[in-house]
């Protein structure tokens, strides 16, 4: 292995750190902005299934539901 083969390996390992680099950056900032959508997302339907247990537990609605089966 000649030293223009080194050196052409050296700038291509340099060139595909530089670009993982850059990967990572954005793959970490884009992240954060899911992460966050989904935690809201999570705190809509936690008060959604809080609204729904409301309305299962009341016994209007559980007197409703024995007269409909019958």
């Amino acid at each position: 292995m000649g030293p223009f083969e080194i050196a052409a390996i050296a700038i291509i390992g340099g060139l595909a750190y530089s670009a993982y680099e850059v990967h990572m950056k954005t793959k970490t900032k884009a992240g954060k902005a899911d992460i966050e959508a989904l935690q809201a997302e999570i705190a809509r339907l936690k008060e959604r299934v809080g609204t729904l247990e409301t309305i299962v537990t009341d016994k209007s609605y559980q007197l409703k539901e024995q007269i409909n089966k019958l």
